[in-house]
């Protein structure tokens, strides 16, 4: 894209999806909210808050009726002392993007501010609270997303949650003969920022250690 939308632009389209979805959803007890980022431009994205039961309905809507394109992340989040309704939770993120599929040796260019309707950028965040135990478990979206593909492997691979549906599941990130059951980000672990002294040798000599070493997770 050759240019950033406006303001203007980003309101309009975020405000469209979230009455699309509201209109669609509300009466299932979906959460749907318009929320601006703190920080730089301060652009709008909906936040949605769903059960696991509503996600894939959630996510073939997304898909299908408000043409989001791309899974840019999955992350997972362990709730030891959480309530009985939320001892773990999921939150994918999700854009819309103009430009995608672009053939080999070719160039699709787009002036941000001339985009209207469906072809303005479109951010989305999802929310997914799971009840406490010891078997979290979320629809995947592996087959309607691409990206969700790796993104779930590393969220079970990390924290344990289980992608129902997914398939060739694997650990990404940790050896593929880690114990079964062990997921380092689950709180149990207690895993120390700075396990490995060496991590930290000084050439110069000067025996620098982080400030907060054996700091617990």
């Amino acid at each position: 894209m050759g240019t950033t939308i406006t303001k203007e632009q980003n309101s309009e389209a975020t405000q469209a999806a979230a009455d699309n979805l509201a209109e669609r959803f509300s009466d299932a007890g979906i959460t749907i909210e318009v929320v601006a980022h703190s920080a730089g431009k301060k652009f709008e994205f909906v936040r949605i808050t769903c059960s696991p039961e509503q996600w894939r309905a959630v996510a073939k809507h997304l898909k299908h009726e408000l043409g989001v394109n791309h899974c840019a992340m999955v992350t997972g989040t362990h709730y030891p002392e959480g309530s009985e309704s939320r001892g773990w939770e999921v939150a994918y993120h999700m854009h819309r993007w103009p430009i995608q599929d672009v053939p080999a040796h070719t160039m699709t260019v787009h002036k941000g501010e001339t985009l209207e309707g469906d072809d303005i950028p479109l951010e989305v965040e999802i929310f997914i609270p799971l009840p406490s135990g010891d078997s979290p478990s979320v629809p995947s979206v592996q087959d309607l997303w691409v990206g969700a593909d790796w993104n779930e492997k590393e969220t079970w691979d990390l924290v344990g949650v289980d992608f129902e549906g997914h398939e060739n599941m694997h650990r990404v990130l940790n050896p593929h003969d880690s114990p079964t059951g062990f997921h380092p980000l689950q709180r149990q672990h207690k895993i120390r920022y700075h396990d490995f002294n060496e991590m930290y040798d000084d050439p110069q000599g000067f025996d620098r250690k982080p400030a907060d070493e054996g700091r617990v997770k």
